[in-house]
């Protein structure tokens, strides 16, 4: 078995809650009135999005989208959607979740398959931006946490399927 990666705490869970507290105020005064669609991006978002949905008093409905991009820790190059969104979006508000903007190619992806869909409006809310290692234009409406050119694990985020249950942000070192 290899050896147990360095963690190191970036982000607190006690942070993390104050950051979706944030995101969720800027949310409700945008969609309060629309009935909004939120799709999440699987597998990294669905911890940020139950908290944030949680913190929404206003009626809205919940989709996601699954693609494949990285494996073996490094983008391929070529995005696939695994699952699309059931509903449809035409004319419909919709929030886009995401855990993590890394290179943008992933996020940039979605944003163009679901605009083809003809939404009323299309936004962006991500819990953390690593914009040192941005490759494609994103733009970001609604920002959580700034993150360092490092690979961070932790409230949803996996490394290859490991440690997504850690309620805070760490940042990963192999060992050896």
């Amino acid at each position: 078995m290899s050896s147990q990666p360095k963690l190191t705490l970036l982000f607190t869970s006690d942070e993390i809650a104050a950051t979706v507290k944030k995101l969720a105020t800027e949310i409700r005064q945008d969609y309060r009135d629309k009935h909004p669609i939120l799709i999440g991006v699987l597998k990294g978002s669905f911890i940020f999005m139950a908290d944030l949905i949680r913190l929404l008093d206003f009626p809205l409905e919940v989709e996601f989208v699954r693609l494949s991009s990285y494996g073996g820790g490094k983008s391929p190059g070529k995005i696939k959607l695994v699952q699309d969104a059931q509903s449809n979006i035409k004319d419909r508000h919709v929030l886009v979740i995401e855990d993590i903007i890394d290179t943008g190619f992933t996020t940039a992806f979605v944003l163009e398959h679901l605009d083809k869909k003809k939404p009323a409006s299309l936004k962006l809310c991500t819990l953390t931006d690593k914009p040192s290692r941005r490759k494609v234009t994103v733009n970001i409406d609604y920002l959580g946490l700034t993150v360092p050119n490092k690979f961070i694990v932790g409230y949803g985020i996996d490394w290859n399927e490991r440690f997504r249950y850690l309620p805070g942000i760490y940042t990963m070192e192999e060992e050896g």
